[in-house]
């Protein structure tokens, strides 16, 4: 029976190996950069909102792994179901989404549960086939196995690519109220790791905090009135990066202060002296996304607006992106 490896040539085809299928914590991370360049030697794909998915079908049933192994197959079944009903043996990464009109958004993302919310798998990239490790081989060529592994059906879809105009590319992005983009270095294997062979260009800010705490409601508002955020610097002392307190609604207030209730503690978790009255410390834990409008000259948040919590990211990664 052929397999999709068979379309390799002799030399691609040393550079595969047996091997396990990988975990969603292999996945490949990019890098922020300020940095716009058009390149040959790079592609450049859309920057995606939502939730990052390593799909393995290795025999039994089609596993979802977040980044941080956590399984998704109860959260997002038609995904899995369509994976399920694909044949042969791999493992796919790719960025599950919710559309708000044109856009993805994760906050569109957040309210499944709340109400129906159709979402989408874009896979961009094949790291396991067949029982080989494909992760070696470089991207143009993984791409090239990827077109020839699945079937693109709703909810699966292909990640589009171009190969040149990253500049404009990018324009266009910001024009269309996007995230940005992720340029890829075309001759680069996958790394389980951050890497500058990927690199974000990012159209707006935004990105994961952790929730050290947060302050009493006032007037209508229920179970809290904000919440104060971090990260983690090089010496692993969690930072604080200001308080953000716009961007909830009531459902999602409910559950913050559910959760939040649970981790409650007596001391700050933050390394900095925070001066707010009203004060629930929490154990840093959950994690955040948050969009704002940049950062201060003092290393706090301008603007800050809640999207929702990131289940699928450790709070001990995160860090500040520069």
């Amino acid at each position: 029976m052929s397999s999709p490896l068979d379309l390799l040539d002799d030399a691609e085809r040393e550079q595969v190996a047996p091997g396990p299928p990988p975990e969603g914590s292999d996945a490949m991370k990019a890098v922020l950069t300020d940095d716009r360049f058009s390149d040959s030697g790079w592609i450049y794909e859309r920057k995606l909102d939502g939730i990052r998915c390593i799909a393995v079908r290795d025999g039994g049933q089609v596993r979802l792994l977040s980044r941080n192994d956590i399984a998704m197959n109860a959260r997002y079944p038609e995904v899995a179901a369509a994976l399920d009903a694909q044949s042969g043996r791999f493992a796919v990464d790719g960025e599950i989404v919710a559309f708000d009109g044109d856009e993805t958004s994760f906050a569109k993302l957040t309210r499944r549960g709340i109400e129906s919310v159709p979402v989408f798998f874009y896979v961009f990239d094949v790291l396991w086939l067949d029982g080989e490790d494909v992760r070696p081989l470089p991207l143009r060529a993984r791409k090239r196995l990827l077109r020839a592994v699945l079937r693109f059906d709703d909810p699966l879809r292909a990640t589009a690519h171009r190969n040149e105009d990253g500049e404009a590319f990018y324009e266009e992005a910001c024009r269309k109220g996007w995230e940005g983009i992720i340029a890829k270095r075309a001759d680069s294997p996958y790394a389980a790791r951050r890497s500058r062979d990927w690199l974000k260009f990012k159209c707006g800010h935004g990105q994961e905090l952790v929730i050290g705490g947060f302050t009493e409601p006032r007037g209508t508002r229920i179970e809290l009135g904000a919440l104060l955020l971090g990260y983690y610097d090089a010496e692993g002392a969690l930072r604080y990066a200001g308080k953000v307190g716009t961007g909830f609604d009531r459902p999602a207030l409910r559950d913050l202060g559910a959760r939040l209730r649970e981790l409650r503690r007596d001391s700050s978790p933050f390394a900095d002296e925070i001066r707010e009255r009203g004060v629930t410390w929490t154990e840093p834990r959950l994690v955040a996304q948050i969009g704002f409008a940049e950062w201060t000259r003092d290393g706090r948040l301008r603007h800050p607006r809640y999207l929702g919590l990131r289940e699928d990211k450790d709070a001990s990664e995160v860090v500040r992106e520069r």
